[in-house]
């Protein structure tokens, strides 16, 4: 740090001379310390936003019934298989038994999933999303 006489004003400071050795020191002065910049208010998180939870939880909420219907089929036809052989090699009819009839099933559960998920989708996330991006392009 440099002395400074208390009567000297900060703005008739003499300017700053990096190759200036004063007879004590044996390296340069190191360069005055700057002056940190302001520290800006954040805006607010966008996930904060009402409409934008709203619209977070109706995604997450068809997520999950989509990912549970399926899975949650396909979870069944495991235990069933592993709990209860006896069940799963009951026939049907025509050479079919309920383990073949409901393993063939897991196609059209997860066809129905899906179809679920986009008519969901369609009705109640996507105009939640529409009107945000229609408020958002307005800002």
């Amino acid at each position: 740090m440099s002395y400074e006489p208390p009567h000297v004003e900060p703005s008739r400071r003499p300017p700053y001379d990096p190759d200036l050795l004063l007879p004590w020191q044996s390296s340069p002065p190191a360069p005055p310390p700057r002056r940190p910049t302001p520290i800006r208010t954040p805006l607010p998180a966008p996930g904060r936003h009402s409409d934008l939870r709203r619209l977070r939880t109706a995604y997450r909420v068809l997520r999950r019934v989509a990912t549970l219907t399926a899975l949650g089929y396909f979870t069944l036809f495991l235990v069933l298989s592993g709990f209860a052989p006896g069940l799963m090699s009951r026939p049907v009819g025509g050479g079919l038994n309920v383990g073949l009839a409901l393993g063939l099933c897991q196609l059209p559960v997860t066809l129905l999933a899906i179809a679920l998920y986009e008519r969901t989708a369609r009705r109640t996330v996507d105009p939640l999303a529409a009107a945000l991006r229609r408020t958002g392009a307005a800002r």
